[in-house]
């Protein structure tokens, strides 16, 4: 068998961080906390625009729901069982567009739900144009074309 594809399979098997070495995983962990920002700021603000108008829905804001809301949800999971956490993060993510997008709790419900959808969206468009540019024919039908190769 060929050795990056042994590598390739045995990558898959464990977990992503195991992989990083331990002197990179806190740069790691900051990169992947950046980017998670950046993302979840653009799709708030995206599904901001659509839901509540241009003039409420501010990329500042945006940006201080998707770092409060992190934050809390992150403190949230830990001090909590996964279920209180989960009901706690929803209810802090519906309470922080409601505040910063001056809007009820209907106009809150449709961001965060219009939000989930532009999340899904920004993802499978990001993930077919990395399938395109990097060749990997497996992320794009799945896992059982890496069983073909083999």
């Amino acid at each position: 068998m060929v050795p990056s594809l042994v590598a390739l399979i045995n990558f898959v098997g464990q977990s992503a961080w195991a992989q990083i070495p331990e002197e990179y995983q806190l740069l790691s962990a900051l990169v992947v906390i950046i980017v998670n920002l950046i993302v979840l700021t653009l799709v708030f603000y995206i599904a901001g625009i659509l839901v509540v108008g241009k003039r409420r829905a501010l990329l500042g804001d945006a940006f201080v729901i998707s770092l409060l809301g992190t934050v809390v949800s992150g403190i949230c999971n830990y001090f909590f069982s996964p279920l209180v956490g989960a009901v706690l993060s929803l209810l802090v993510w519906l309470l922080l567009i409601r505040h910063f997008y001056e809007t009820g709790w209907l106009g809150a419900l449709a961001v965060g739900i219009l939000a989930i959808i532009v999340y899904v969206i920004m993802a499978i468009v990001v993930l077919f144009i990395l399938a395109l540019l990097l060749g990997f024919t497996f992320v794009l039908l799945g896992w059982p074309t890496l069983l073909l190769i083999l």
